[in-house]
Formats: C-alpha cells, structure tokens, sequence
C-alpha cells in the first residue's frame, strides 16, 4: 500500500473544486465540517456509551466518547507522521502528508460509533438475537424469510454491526444533497472501515483482527469497492485504521473506569487492589509501575488537602494511563510499519508492547464491576423490550411496503414514521432490483430506521405505541 492511495482525496461522486473559488480547505479539512453539521452527528448526544439514559452531565454519551477518541486519534496521527519523517524515513510519505493524516483520524473519531443504535452495544446484540430468531418464522408470499433471502442477506442481519451501519450511513442515509450521503473523501471511508470483510467472511478465530467482524452490508458492496480501488487497500486493512481503534480504545477503557466511578460502581480502594491482582501474564515492570503510580496520584492529592481525594487520584491516574497508552500505540506502529503497509499485521498496537496489558486490565474491571452491575443490567433488559417491539412492527410493515401487496392501515401508519430520507433512499436503490432484494432492502430500512433514534426517542416511541403514558 502507498500513501498517495491511502490519502485518496477523491469523493465517490465527484467534487472537483473550482478554482478561485475562495475556498481554502483541503478535502479532509471539508469532511470535518461536513460530520459537525450534520444531525447524525448531533444525535450521539443522546445514545449511550456505557449508562443509558443517564441524567448526570458527568457521564459520557456516544458524543462526548466520539470527541475523545477524535482528540487522541489525531493525537496518534501527530506521532506517527513525525516517526515516519524522522526515524523510519519512508521516501513515499511527504512531510504536506502529515496534516492530512491528522485530520482523517480526527474525522474518523467523530464517526467511528455514528452507526450505533440506541442503547450501547447491547443494542447491536439485540438487533441480531431478534433476526436469528424471527426470520424463520416471517413469511413473504407464503414462504419463510430465512428460505426466500440468500445467505449472504441474511447473514447481514445476523451479524448486524454499528461499523458497516456507518459506512451505510455516511455513503447513503445521510441524504442532504443526494443519495451518496455525506459524500466523504475515500481516505477518510478507507480509514473507517475496521474490518474489510463481508458478512460471509467474517472468521473469529483466524487470529487476523481485520476478520472479526463484518465491515459492510451487501447492499454497499460498490461503495466498498470503489473505497478500496481509491485507496489501493484490495481487502486489507488501512494502516491509520490501526491507530483509530488504538484511540477507541484508550479512550473507553479509561474512560468506562471514570464513569463506573462517578456512578459508585468501583471504589478507589477496589481498583487499586483489582489492578494489584490482576493476571500476572500482563504484569511486567511497566505495569506494575503504572499501577502503583496511582496511590502516588491518591498521597499527592490527601498532600494538596483535595475534597475528594480518591476521585481526583483516579482522574489523574487515567490522564497520566492515556498518555502512556498514546506512546505505547506510536511504539507498536513504528515496530510493525512494514507489516502494516504490506496489509499483513493481525494484531492491535498494543500486542507485546511494555506496559499495554494495563488496557486488559481496565477492560475487565469495568466489566466486572460496571457493564455486570445490576443497574446496567435491569437497563438493558427494559431496552431489548424495547427492540424487540420496534422491530416486530416496523417489519411486520416493511414487508409488503412497496411490493405491490396489501398493507394494513396500521402497517401504513407505521412506514409513515419511517424517515423520508431513509426511505428515499430505499427507493432509489431498490429501482430495477429483483424482488428478493428489495425485501432485503426493506428489512435495512427498518434497521437504518432504528439505528437513527436515540435513546430518548426509542423509549418514547416504544411508549406511545405500546399505549403505555
């Protein structure tokens, strides 16, 4: 792979900029303005990261985590341009080539979870338990779903991802000019796309992480291609993908232990002790001293007389965690430079690197003490009550939409709900397709609809139409 490729400026429908026209920006500069202005962007404020539905102005939503990530990912951008530069002196990427690397990870932060639907990741789960489920008993003129659609439709739906959501999201839904979506630049959707795989391909075991989950829909499989052909990656992974999940997941794992915190899942004295006995194939001296360098942060703030003295030690412990983890991820992209332009790298930045097995630390605290705890737990039980209802109906009405068959009034009603502009774009992609497909894309319809409410509107919808006040 070849960074001029990989930094592809190039859009899907071509937007050539007219000279003299004013207009300063780079390309990448523009699709950053594009996502802040967008409303898809906007509705993160109010789906959750880790708490659903939370009050507090403390706790993160999908937006605030979307910043952070943005934030350390151009972070990591910053790093690996001057390494390149300065110490691995790869001739092919020019010093005019940093920039655009850091504004494609900062836009690629913002965007990485925008095809979340409502409700964290357990949302994702409810989404393909209720498909695995259902699509045997739906029928469609007489015969059930999972015997009308071919396996590589169904598997889309039973292996439903937030990931290939965005990029349908980005590259369709977001209908503002037409149905190319937001009509980002390629390098930007090559750096999005976690895992280049389709529904079919996905293999969890292969030790490979591109493999683990699926990156696209069938139905986006030509904007996947022309993503790939613009950006020369040919089903590989784009080396600055590496750096954004990095990002993700510093930014995640400090900031669930925060969060878990502040709600009073964890005390101060059971995360130091959990970090002390954690699994000793982790610990090496870095870890170790990371660790310990958390009651330092607690006697510093008792020394400086702090209200809160073990709140404020573990705030500033994750700070001085992130800034490690930000070197740690620079260390492994810099180790492992050739293997990622080659597309032949299979681990994160964090494998082997001294001191990273403090992130499987912090990922399993928070399970333990914050994703477990009872609460959340109650919470995600009332959300797949929620799921469960929406889908049943929205379903139920999307199959004999548009197909020529008759339609209830209250199936009517509810494709009524439906977004104009999701629908509109069901209609221009369903034009000239065969009726197997277009019930395909209908079923999308209904899990485009769903992945674009928040929280707020999921529960209120599930109230109103369940007659519940």
């Amino acid at each position: 792979m070849e960074w001029k490729y990989l930094l592809c400026p190039d859009r899907i429908r071509d937007h050539t900029k007219k000279p003299g026209n004013g207009d300063l920006r780079t390309e990448f500069e523009k699709d950053y303005h594009r996502i802040i202005g967008s409303a898809s962007f906007r509705r993160l404020q109010d789906k959750t990261q880790v708490f659903p539905l939370d009050k507090s102005d403390f706790i993160r939503t999908r937006l605030t985590h979307s910043l952070e990530v943005s934030s350390f990912a151009r972070s990591l951008g910053q790093n690996i341009s001057e390494e390149i530069l300065l110490n691995i002196k790869d001739t092919n990427f020019l010093p005019s080539y940093k920039s655009d690397v850091c504004d494609i990870l900062q836009c690629a932060g913002l965007l990485h979870d925008i095809g979340n639907p409502p409700f964290g990741h357990f949302g994702e789960t409810a989404i393909r338990e209720w498909f695995r489920k259902c699509l045997p008993t739906l029928q469609w003129k007489g015969r059930p779903l999972s015997k009308v659609l071919p396996v590589k439709m169904q598997e889309d739906f039973y292996h439903f991802e937030g990931n290939a959501q965005a990029l349908r999201l980005v590259t369709k839904l977001h209908y503002l000019v037409d149905a190319n979506g937001m009509n980002l630049t390629k390098g930007l959707l090559g750096a999005m796309i976690k895992y280049p795989m389709a529904s079919t391909e996905i293999q969890r075991d292969s030790g490979d992480i591109r493999t683990k989950k699926m990156g696209y829909f069938y139905a986006d499989r030509e904007v996947f291609q022309k993503v790939q052909e613009g950006t020369g990656t040919g089903g590989k992974r784009h080396p600055l993908t590496f750096l954004l999940e990095a990002a993700d997941d510093i930014a995640y794992k400090t900031a669930d232990i925060e969060d878990a915190l502040k709600k009073g899942c964890i005390s101060y004295e059971q995360l130091l002790q959990e970090l002390r006995d954690f699994q000793r194939e982790y610990q090496d001296q870095a870890y170790r001293d990371l660790a310990e360098s958390l009651e330092i942060c607690y006697q510093r703030a008792l020394k400086n007389h702090m209200d809160h003295p073990r709140s404020n030690a573990v705030q500033n412990w994750l700070v001085r965690v992130q800034a490690e983890m930000i070197k740690g991820a620079t260390k492994g992209f810099v180790e492992h430079y050739e293997e990622l332009m080659a597309g032949e790298y299979k681990k994160d930045l964090f494998f082997q690197v001294p001191g990273t097995g403090l992130m499987e630390a912090l990922g399993d605290i928070a399970y333990r003490y914050a994703f477990t705890s009872p609460p959340i737990l109650k919470l995600e039980i009332g959300a797949n009550a929620i799921f469960e209802f929406l889908l049943k109906h929205f379903v139920d009405a999307a199959i004999p939409y548009d197909s020529g068959e008759p339609m209830t009034a209250v199936q009517e009603k509810l494709m009524s709900i439906v977004s104009d502009n999701y629908k509109a774009v069901y209609h221009i992609y369903a034009e000239g397709k065969d009726e197997v497909e277009r019930l395909y894309l209908r079923l999308l319809l209904v899990t485009d609809e769903v992945c674009g409410m928040t929280d707020s509107y999921a529960k209120e919808l599930f109230q109103e139409l369940s007659g519940i006040q």
